[in-house]
């Protein structure tokens, strides 16, 4: 079983897609009435990078971006950041980088993403060939990197090679159907990909659905915790979440806040969570932490430019220590 006290080293490998988001200006506009946009970094392992280089670790992204001026866009925000980038490769042809245009709105909110012919999906196992493992403490992946071909068999190839290499593997389940061909073969994978994993994370309908049923996901989630995994997050929005280990399980509250956008939650979650693992908080806090974190991100614009500084952590869990619901 990974040693979770390798954490510390605080440095991540994260594979999955970064894309150009665009946010309706001013907040509130539909889509569809809007006369200006916001253009931010997006893709769920691009923001999860984000979050860890602003909690003082080091990151590094392995994907496909398109080799154009959106593709380019992607890759100077990942530096701005200070995120590595040796590992992302500029795919050529006909693919095309993921983009949303997604409303900063809660009522009636509108996400488009464009995911036809997707230059992240078009991973392979000669891109993980390129990758030096050693200098990483934990592989970090999203749930839609298995989603297609040869991406899959790519990310499954550095499961292997992050495991040989001493790595941990950090998986959040990150289930969207449109990805997916099948509801069985999402299920398959995820089981397969859950089986090899150290820390999961999901939300209840994501282990529901990994488990055959919703209300088996609890089970599932506790099965993976008394098996492989060390650390098992099942999360069940605003009821919070049910932390499980080999040898204990509790559970914790959010942080209500006045949300803007309902999207972002889950990146910044599993980014606070892990930085503050990495930074020495006990698991309850980090579980905690992580939580704050999605807050602080549902109340702002954007994804990546959203992901909170440890500073503004603190601010946050100071002046909202007595909103934390049981």
């Amino acid at each position: 079983m990974f040693d979770l006290t390798r954490l510390a080293e605080n440095n991540f490998l994260v594979i999955g897609r970064a894309g150009m988001d665009f946010y309706p200006e001013p907040p509130g506009t539909k889509t569809e009435d809007a006369m200006q946009f916001f253009a931010a970094l997006g893709g769920s392992s691009a923001n999860i990078c984000v979050a860890i280089q602003k909690h003082g670790g080091q990151s590094s992204l392995v994907t496909c971006v398109s080799d154009d001026a959106v593709g380019r866009f992607c890759i100077n925000q990942l530096e701005q950041y200070g995120v590595n980038t040796e590992y992302v490769r500029a795919q050529d042809g006909e693919y095309r980088n993921s983009l949303a245009v997604s409303e900063s709105r809660v009522e009636d909110h509108q996400t488009v993403i464009y995911r036809n012919g997707a230059a992240d999906f078009q991973m392979t196992i000669d891109d993980i060939s390129t990758i030096d493992f050693a200098p990483s403490c934990a592989l970090i992946t999203t749930g839609t990197v298995l989603a297609a071909e040869p991406s899959r068999s790519a990310a499954f190839n550095a499961f292997e090679r992050a495991k040989a290499a001493g790595l941990g593997l950090i998986f959040d389940i990150d289930y969207r159907p449109y990805s997916w061909p099948s509801a069985e073969d999402a299920a398959a994978t995820y089981s397969k990909a859950g089986a090899m994993c150290d820390i999961i994370i999901g939300n209840d309908v994501e282990f529901g659905f990994m488990a055959g049923h919703y209300d088996k996901g609890l089970d599932k989630a506790r099965e993976l915790a008394t098996s492989t995994a060390s650390i098992v997050i099942y999360k069940m929005g605003e009821k919070g979440a049910i932390t499980i280990t080999p040898t204990e399980e509790f559970k914790t509250g959010i942080y209500p806040v006045q949300a803007l956008k309902p999207t972002g939650a889950g990146d910044s979650f599993m980014g606070g969570f892990i930085a503050s693992l990495a930074n020495g908080y006990p698991l309850k806090e980090s579980v905690l932490r992580g939580s704050a974190c999605a807050s602080i991100v549902v109340s702002r614009v954007g994804c990546a430019p959203a992901m909170p500084t440890p500073a503004e952590l603190k601010e946050f869990l100071a002046l909202n220590a007595d909103t934390l619901t049981a």
